[in-house]
């Protein structure tokens, strides 16, 4: 991503270079996961959190660069990155600090309804009229990134479920959630850049 972005004009350079941070912060913070995990033999759940705080704000932002020609305005962007800081700090509340009782679910279920708040947000809410209005290209790229947020990002809730005690205690059966997590963070961060990268190759 970084080497290609000069061969982009000004009007994608922005996407691109954001699809790059996206994966250098993960890749980053996998190699420090790696250490981690090798020294201490446990999940490095606060180590995850840190890498979504950056990279899943950052998700939001391409969708308002993508739309931005279409009339987005930084009210969006900033409305989807509290939804996702939200989701984000309520699920490491249920994951990582509230552990015992009905906190995994109730921190679980505040973390959900700003996801889907997100979902609603891009499928048919403001998001979703802008991307039908720019149509082409930039429609097309936008309809597969919310099938990410819709398909790709619910593998982290799977991930939680499976990683967090009481109420969604045995529901996967022992799933190890650092696989489910690694396979999410692997589609959405990498998958998600493709799809822009795609973008602005097809807008030159």
């Amino acid at each position: 991503f970084f080497l290609s972005m000069n061969s982009f004009d000004n009007k994608w350079k922005t996407s691109v270079l954001v699809s790059g941070l996206i994966t250098f912060i993960a890749a980053v913070h996998y190699w420090y996961m790696r250490d981690y995990c090798s020294t201490n033999i446990t999940s490095p759940t606060f180590f995850r959190y840190v890498d979504w705080v950056f990279t899943v704000p950052l998700w939001c932002v391409e969708f308002y660069l993508i739309l931005k020609a279409a009339g987005a305005t930084k009210q969006l962007m900033w409305k989807m990155i509290f939804a996702s800081l939200v989701m984000l700090v309520t699920g490491y509340f249920g994951e990582a600090v509230y552990t015992t009782g009905s906190g995994p679910a109730v921190w679980g279920l505040i973390s959900g309804l700003a996801y889907f708040w997100i979902v609603y947000e891009i499928w048919m809410g403001g998001a979703s009229k802008l991307a039908a209005s720019a149509g082409g290209a930039v429609q097309s790229a936008h309809k597969t990134l919310c099938w990410f947020v819709l398909v790709g990002w619910a593998i982290y809730p799977i991930g939680y479920m499976a990683g967090t005690e009481g109420w969604y205690s045995g529901i996967f059966g022992g799933l190890p959630m650092d696989v489910v997590y690694n396979v999410g963070d692997a589609i959405n961060k990498i998958g998600f850049g493709l799809v822009v990268y795609n973008l602005a190759v097809q807008s030159k």
